[in-house]
């Protein structure tokens, strides 16, 4: 029996032995395998330190890779409190080439902490402040490089662009609609330390940054700073209250250039209200498009064949009766008897309204709707506003005929240029984009790309071709005039819209514009131009947008090397107006010859002879009465 007990017991310590190594064995593997990641991590932390080294952020180009956004290299200041012996004298020495409060430096050399940064004090700090910091050569100070935002055209696109925090985080605009791909991946460097914080070897691990994707644009910044240019002389001539202007390719919808006033450096956004910086008005600013609007009812008259601007006629008395309102046209007494090409040319309100009639409501309404002004256009940009139109239940007949000529509805600047690009491109909707494609600094691979959308077609190419001919004639014949540009074919629409304020119009205050084309037989780019409430002129679209969308058209037709048309609609001078002429061809003629031939120019010879073999400007090409034609002689 003893024997038996004893026996029991011998197996009982054996399992028991055997059941504890089995389970010793399973926690080594455990300890060893399984959590051997997460215990080595927590190992490293208590003896090993990382320098942060940030990455560069991606750089924003246009389409052509000029830099828009870029890096330069600043430096921070990293302290490890346990390295430094003296803190007190370390303290004071900082905070005199910080330039900051000494409480404030010594609560950062004394703080119980592993790896403390300078902030803000010792924040990308300049090469000079950082060579002093250096000098003084105490241990447990770390200057490190770190990469801050430039833009190099400061203000230059600043709305569309946008701009970055201290700690390099996207904050408006691309940079921060964009900013999980602009943002890369810090690196370090890391080195071991005992428990107290001190150097155990000199040997450092370099982990090096991954930088961020670069932006290209869809910005042609030549095209851009041409822009700005005319905004800047807009604000000093007039001192209006806002201007804006934006670039389009009528074709896939690209914005070449955007731009408005009042607006911000992205350098120093800190100096300006949120008011200005978040306000990016060719998106965001909603008001009564005014005649510029006229296009979208001429386009949906021409496609439904409601009107013949050749053969069908209208009466301008100078005002129309609708429902006992009486509307205005902006001529006192009226144009009398036109065509309805007059109509476009006269910008005819009256005119409009019988367009808008014949059309119908249900018509007008889908034809606003198709042509995009009921949505947002779907622009890659933040902040774009919808504008206001009213629900088709709510257009009487008073509403029908206001909105025929651009007033009772409220639409964006970017619905604009894409409306009126689909009425001259051939007839189709585009979605308006900023963004061309993102890539791989490094390998170049294109990570993400935006390619022309098309939304919708909204009218035949036969209608489109028809209102281009038409909007052509309105510069050469009507209130477009003053965007003509000789030898080149342009088309367009001028603006003149009140404002409403508390419900009621403003009296003496307008936000007048211009939408151009060029060139006029097959658009590549639309100008459209907006200024609000100039002062010191007569507020007319034509008077003071139109010269301006002028000189943007020069400014392109210049970079982009746009030769003259070989077929131009002449202009019909008024005695005010400066007058070109047709250069004769010279060529083959003597002297005598071409002194008959060009008595409105002048004559600048070059060589010998009598016979002329080459002639400046080419035959055919209009320029100004007294201009200097250069002739050479065999």
């Amino acid at each position: 029996m003893f024997q038996k007990i004893k026996q029991s017991r011998i197996r009982f310590v054996f399992f028991f032995f055997l059941f504890l190594s089995v389970c010793i064995l399973i926690r080594i593997f455990y300890v060893q395998v399984v959590e051997y990641k997460r215990l080595h991590a927590l190992a490293e932390s208590l003896w090993q330190r990382n320098l942060p080294v940030t990455a560069d952020r991606g750089r924003i180009l246009d389409r052509n890779g000029k830099v828009l956004a870029t890096n330069i290299t600043t430096t921070t200041l990293y302290i490890v409190p346990n390295q430094i012996v003296n803190k007190e004298e370390t303290a004071r020495l900082l905070s005199e080439i910080l330039e900051c409060d000494y409480d404030a430096m010594y609560k950062h050399v004394t703080k119980r902490t592993s790896l403390e940064k300078v902030n803000p004090e010792g924040r990308q700090l300049d090469s000079e402040t950082a060579d002093k910091i250096n000098d003084l050569h105490i241990d447990g100070l770390y200057l490190m490089k770190e990469s801050k935002r430039y833009y190099p055209y400061d203000t230059v696109l600043s709305h569309v662009l946008g701009y970055v925090g201290i700690d390099n985080q996207g904050l408006s605009g691309l940079e921060l609609q964009y900013d999980s791909y602009l943002t890369g991946k810090d690196g370090s460097i890391k080195y071991t330390s005992d428990g107290k914080g001190n150097r155990l070897t000199s040997n450092e691990v370099y982990e090096q940054p991954q930088n961020g994707i670069d932006i290209y644009l869809t910005i042609d910044i030549d095209i851009q700073l041409a822009v700005e240019k005319e905004l800047e002389n807009t604000d000093a001539k007039y001192t209006p209250e806002e201007a804006l202007a934006i670039v389009t390719d009528p074709n896939t919808g690209e914005i070449l250039a955007m731009a408005s006033r009042p607006t911000f450096d992205s350098n120093h956004y800190q100096n300006f209200d949120l008011e200005t910086i978040n306000r990016n008005l060719p998106i965001w600013k909603n008001y009564e498009p005014g005649s510029t609007f006229k296009i979208i009812t001429l386009a949906a008259s021409l496609e439904e064949k409601t009107i013949n601007l050749f053969e069908d006629h209208y009466f301008d008395g100078g005002s129309i009766n609708v429902e006992g309102a009486r509307i205005k046209c902006w001529k006192a007494g009226g144009h009398g008897a036109e065509t309805f090409l007059q109509v476009v040319q006269n910008s005819c309100n009256p005119g409009f309204v019988v367009m808008g009639q014949k059309l119908g409501t249900d018509t007008l309404y889908q034809y606003v709707k198709d042509f995009g002004f009921t949505e947002k256009t779907g622009i890659d940009l933040n902040g774009e506003s919808k504008g206001i139109m009213f629900a088709k239940e709510a257009i009487g007949p008073v509403e029908q005929a206001t909105i025929s000529f651009g007033q009772g509805i409220s639409v964006t600047p970017i619905q604009q240029v894409a409306g009126v690009g689909a009425a001259i491109n051939g007839g189709t909707l585009y979605t308006p984009y900023v963004v061309k494609y993102l890539s791989v600094p490094e390998t170049k691979e294109i990570v993400l790309e935006n390619k022309p959308t098309a939304v919708r077609q909204v009218i035949s190419e036969e209608t489109s071709k028809m209102v281009r001919e038409a909007l052509e004639s309105v510069v050469s014949q009507g209130t477009g005039k003053n965007a003509y540009i000789e030898n080149y074919r342009v088309g367009g629409k001028t603006g003149t819209a009140q404002k409403v304020n508390n419900g009621s119009y403003m009296v003496g205050n307008y936000i007048v514009s211009f939408m151009g084309f060029l060139p006029a037989d097959k658009p590549e780019y639309i100008v459209y131009v907006a200024v609000d409430y100039p002062k010191g002129v007569t507020q007319y679209g034509g008077t003071v947008s139109a010269p301006i969308a002028k000189n943007i058209m020069q400014n392109i037709i210049s970079i982009k090397g746009i030769p003259p048309s070989k077929e131009v609609t002449r202009r019909t001078y008024t005695w005010l107006d400066t007058k070109y002429y047709e250069v004769p061809n010279l060529v083959g003629l003597t002297k005598k010859e071409v002194i008959k031939e060009t008595k409105l120019f002048k004559l600048e010879y070059s060589g010998s002879g009598e016979n002329i073999i080459y002639q400046e400007p080419e035959a055919g090409t209009y320029i100004k009465e007294n201009a200097v034609i250069k002739v050479m002689l065999d």
